[in-house]
């Protein structure tokens, strides 16, 4: 059966969506800055998989953005980066561009929903609508030089520990465990990934949606 798996991601930098495209009929994907600020979405093809739309592009507050999606199996991370100045490779932002390493699950800055239309299956809508700047821990808070909370960090981005990045001895589904900090990304959004080895049960499986929405601050 065409099929599109969705996945949402948070927390082992920032909130984003996992998606896995596979044998499925032609579909448009739909970025939405519904924030009423312009955000740089970005997008990460997982390794041998194309680069859509340059990886990358400026997005107006309140507007959207449709392009195709790719006609054979494809997988990747959108996310937004927020306060962003310069261009192509010399992009820098204040949110979201990960220090130039494309590891984009390790925090939250933008809340976002994922919604598949006219698909059959399990098609849930997927969201964390909060805003966890509000309630970040203050160990975990990123902030601008004027003090303000633009972001809140993951454990692991935070304190860099084997243990909460679930790395080298913790690097399996028996060692690697959730933590107080990633506990707190799950109580303020439950449908999200806050860990490397958190719940496989969060992933959908949404048969031929003719459209898949991606809208940040919604």
């Amino acid at each position: 059966m065409a099929s599109a798996k969705l996945l949402l991601l948070v927390a082992t930098s920032l909130l984003s969506c996992g998606v896995i495209l596979a044998d499925y009929a032609p579909m448009t994907l739909t970025i939405v800055n519904n924030c009423p600020y312009p955000v740089w979405p970005g997008i990460q093809a997982n390794s041998g998989h194309d680069v859509l739309e340059g990886g990358g592009f400026f997005l107006p507050a309140l507007s959207h953005r449709s392009f195709a999606a790719p006609a054979h199996p494809w997988s990747g991370r959108i996310w937004a980066r927020t306060g962003c100045t310069g261009a192509g490779a010399q992009l820098h932002c204040a949110t979201g561009d990960c220090g130039g390493r494309l590891h984009v699950v390790d925090g939250f800055n933008v809340g976002l929903s994922v919604t598949p239309h006219e698909g059959r299956g399990n098609c849930p809508v997927l969201a964390c609508r909060k805003n966890l700047t509000e309630t970040c821990p203050s160990e975990l808070q990123l902030r601008t030089p004027a003090g303000s909370v633009v972001a809140c960090k993951s454990g692991c981005e935070a304190f860099r520990t084997d243990e909460l990045c679930c790395r080298n001895m913790y690097n399996s589904p028996r060692t690697c465990r959730s933590s107080k900090y990633s506990e707190f990304f799950k109580r303020e959004c439950p449908q999200a990934f806050t860990y490397a080895h958190d719940s496989p049960s969060l992933t959908h499986e949404c048969a031929a949606p003719r459209e898949l929405k991606v809208i940040f601050c919604h």
